[in-house]
């Protein structure tokens, strides 16, 4: 237990510290890709045939690595592939980091995920994931605007919580955010943009009252969550 306490804070700065020479030496291009729908929807569609591959990877990395933006790869998904294929492989890319931030999580442990979120809110999460109606209240976590996505996957690996419904509340909490992006890009690559526009706004407004009532949101969550 020692040895995985010692590795677990010894992790947090070395993954960082790797990070951070990697943004630095590429911060120009990391910058002008994440900051722009259209570039990143370039530099993948000039992959060719690996570009789902490509798109896939990068979803799964903005998960992973919690600080880049995901709403941007979701949008440049429906754009590229579709409001199907972009769902699907956005849906793809997005369980795979969950799956790499969950075992990453239960493998190195409490103290590396305290490291990298505020403990409070890595214990409220918890104490939801160990009440008797932990999977609705999951759920309804990831379905939700404006909560706090990237904290749940590294939370539920210090959980009892098993890794196929991780997985698949997961998922499907997640399903409509990635359909409403991927309907936005889709609409936008048909310059429709009047549906566009809507699908935008809406996104806006939802996003704005999760964020806004989301410490309130959270609370009443847990509440329920202890209820049998």
């Amino acid at each position: 237990m020692r040895a995985r306490k010692i590795l677990a804070l010894a992790a947090f700065p070395s993954l960082f510290a790797a990070l951070f020479v990697l943004a630095v030496v590429f911060r120009r291009q990391l910058w002008e890709l994440f900051a722009s729908a259209d570039r990143l929807r370039e530099w993948i569609a000039s992959a060719g045939a690996t570009a789902p591959l490509i798109f896939v990877a990068i979803q799964a990395l903005q998960v992973v690595v919690f600080f880049i933006p995901g709403e941007i790869p979701q949008v440049v998904g429906g754009y590229l592939f579709g409001l199907w294929t972009g769902t699907l492989l956005s849906l793809a890319g997005i369980a795979l980091g969950s799956l790499v931030s969950f075992i990453v999580a239960r493998a190195l442990g409490v103290p590396f995920v305290h490291a990298l979120f505020e403990r409070e809110k890595v214990e409220q999460v918890r104490r939801i994931l160990q009440s008797p109606r932990a999977k609705l209240s999951f759920f309804l976590l990831f379905l939700i605007p404006g909560l706090p996505k990237d904290i749940l996957c590294y939370a539920a690996g210090l959980s009892s919580i098993r890794l196929f419904v991780f997985l698949s509340f997961s998922s499907v909490g997640r399903l409509p955010g990635i359909a409403g992006s991927a309907l936005m890009g889709q609409a936008a690559a048909e310059r429709r943009w009047p549906l566009a526009a809507t699908v935008l706004a809406l996104a806006v407004v939802l996003f704005v009252i999760g964020y806004l009532f989301r410490e309130r949101i959270q609370l009443f969550l847990e509440r329920m969550s202890r209820r049998k």
